[in-house]
């Protein structure tokens, strides 16, 4: 199979999607593991994925994704279509309602683009 063949199947035929933990390498910072994720959405979009999960973890040190909803937003304004979500929202942590709210707000700020993981 060619290379064009190879592309062509990746970005119109099977709709490839991306989770991101957030993580934060040693002598990071969360700030640059948001940057990073930052950079990695923008990549993927420009390499064609169709959506950019991430994931929900609480009390790891190594991991910046507690807060999903404040991170889909920051990402959302750095990406211009790539499909946006939680890759697993645990309600027991949340009031459902404010995870409600946060989620329709995102999706009013960006139209088609925010998914909601549960």
């Amino acid at each position: 199979m060619s290379t064009d063949t190879q592309t062509t199947l990746f970005s119109h035929d099977i709709p490839f999607s991306l989770l991101d933990l957030a993580p934060i390498p040693q002598g990071a910072t969360p700030r640059d593991a948001f940057h990073h994720s930052l950079d990695l959405a923008q990549h993927a979009e420009k390499w064609g994925y169709h959506r950019y999960w991430l994931a929900e973890h609480h009390n790891m040190t190594g991991i910046a994704s507690a807060a999903t909803s404040v991170l889909i937003g920051y990402i959302a304004s750095g990406t211009e279509r790539i499909r946006l979500g939680s890759g697993g929202v645990m309600l027991p942590n949340h009031s459902p309602l404010v995870i409600a709210e946060q989620f329709g707000t995102l999706e009013s700020l960006y139209p088609g683009r925010i998914d909601l993981g549960l």
